[in-house]
């Protein structure tokens, strides 16, 4: 008699789910399991690896391809190496700190560390690199920020707050900007239901052609434009349009592509995702893809979606590993769940999700063209 698999997600299927080759964008798909303790792979349509990285260290978040066709990689710093210990007990899990650029063979080419890196590290391509860290608020600074649950806080009464940083290639400082010199506390307060330790928990980053950046502040549930030159907010979407979302990105017709998570979403009592492209002029939703059933896709957490050449867009159920392509009238074309499940091996990180998963934070889609070395062999 054989045992039941006792793993909702895998005993669900694995694999290739779904493949309409006339529909969907021809390509290959990056990811690169969370708990895959540093292996980021590259897949075709059919699920038949085409490439596989083998890396020292578990992502930090995700991989992304640069345009001269090597591997940005966003790592976790081994804690032996972080300045002082843990902050709080999730910092565990999304934590950074090592940002590294590396070829098709796994040969380092660059890296940049800092300890409070976290989520989202944006590689330019030429040695930049723009990302996401902490820095901590204390005192009334702390006191100063708005909703949570009251005395949730870390030992000591911090706040840990964030900061929007740019380096250049040798590592100096081009640009920072800081949550809590930009922030209005009653306009950016947190969530009732979120603990008091990371504001406004930034988990995306993005430069836009007008020179501006995008991010994404999940506690608070707003995406947001930021001026490069006085670091105000230029523009934000409306309140209660999102709802803990993930991964804005900017579209060539100028709107904004975002995964809308749904948790806390106003004026629902079931919880969805779905993933909005809003119209940064008028600040509207000119389209939406949630499943049919819409209880049917919720990721409460994490997400990432991708807008295809041919007017696809490639979405990331992060949690349930789950990667799907929806054409523009809201069909599903290609479906692929995630086979590799593991441990996280930090036993911090265990303790806090100590069931095997498959989650990715990110997958993106890329042409043959955008991969020159490919051999189309693992």
């Amino acid at each position: 008699m054989t045992a039941v698999d006792q793993n909702t997600r895998r005993r669900r299927g694995i694999g290739l789910i779904a493949l309409d080759e006339q529909a969907a964008h021809d390509g290959y798909t990056l990811y690169a399991p969370l708990t895959g303790g540093g292996e980021v792979l590259l897949i075709d349509l059919h699920g038949t690896v085409a490439h596989r990285w083998r890396l020292p260290h578990r992502p930090g978040r995700h991989a992304r391809i640069l345009p001269n066709g090597n591997l940005a990689y966003n790592a976790t710093l081994p804690d032996r190496n972080a300045e002082d210990g843990p902050r709080f007990p999730m910092w565990h899990k999304y934590r950074g700190g090592l940002m590294q650029e590396i070829d098709p063979e796994g040969q380092v080419l660059r890296e940049f560390t800092d300890p409070l890196q976290h989520h989202d590290a944006h590689h330019h391509g030429d040695g930049r690199i723009l990302y996401t860290a902490l820095e901590p608020l204390t005192g009334e600074q702390a006191a100063a920020v708005r909703g949570g649950v009251p005395g949730s806080e870390p030992d000591g009464g911090t706040i840990w707050a964030d900061t929007i940083r740019e380096v250049d290639a040798d590592g100096r400082l081009l640009w920072s900007w800081r949550a809590s010199d930009h922030l209005d506390r009653d306009e950016y307060a947190l969530h009732p239901g979120y603990s008091r330790e990371h504001w406004p928990l930034i988990n995306s980053v993005l430069p836009l052609a007008d020179g501006t950046v995008l991010a994404s502040l999940r506690s608070v549930s707003a995406v947001v434009v930021i001026s490069r030159a006085t670091g105000e907010i230029l523009w934000r979407t409306e309140p209660g349009l999102v709802s803990q979302q993930h991964h804005p990105t900017e579209l060539p017709n100028g709107n904004i592509l975002i995964f809308d998570n749904g948790v806390f979403r106003p004026g629902r009592d079931v919880p969805y995702s779905r993933v909005i492209e809003v119209e940064r002029a008028s600040g509207r939703i000119v389209w939406e893809y949630h499943d049919p059933a819409r209880e049917a896709f919720f990721a409460p957490f994490m997400g990432s979606a991708q807008r295809l050449p041919n007017g696809n867009t490639l979405i990331t159920d992060s949690p349930a590993g789950r990667l799907f392509e929806v054409t523009a009238e809201g069909l599903l074309c290609w479906e692929y769940v995630v086979p590799q499940f593991g441990g996280y091996r930090e036993p911090e990180v265990g303790a806090l999700f100590p069931s095997l998963n498959n989650a990715v934070f990110r997958a993106y889609r890329y042409d043959a063209g955008q991969l020159p070395w490919l051999k189309r062999q693992v």
